[in-house]
């Protein structure tokens, strides 16, 4: 089942966000769900909001997600935001283009 999942970072703009794209694709850019090192993602979006940074991703399954979760977690601890936990339910309906 896809999920939705959202990350909230309070007190930032994109800074964070570039550095860790930079660190997921080995500085390659991320223009692509292909781009990212785990498959499973339907689809990305981010940009600010009120008091900081927004991230919402459609992933194909929980385990996907997880999957990545290995790989970015250890990168947002080394940013010093380890610490973040994202909103995670369950999708309802997903139309991609």
């Amino acid at each position: 089942m896809a999920i939705i999942v959202t990350f909230f970072v309070p007190g930032i703009g994109p800074e964070l966000y570039e550095s860790c794209i930079e660190r997921l694709t080995d500085g390659k850019g991320f223009t692509s769900v292909g781009d990212l090192p785990v498959p499973g993602l339907l689809s990305h979006a981010t940009g600010p909001v009120a008091g900081g940074w927004r991230v919402t991703d459609v992933w194909e399954s929980t385990e996907a997600f997880e999957a990545f979760g290995k790989v970015l977690g250890p990168i947002l601890v080394d940013l010093g935001y380890g610490d973040l936990q994202p909103e995670v339910g369950p999708a309802y309906n997903v139309v991609i283009r």
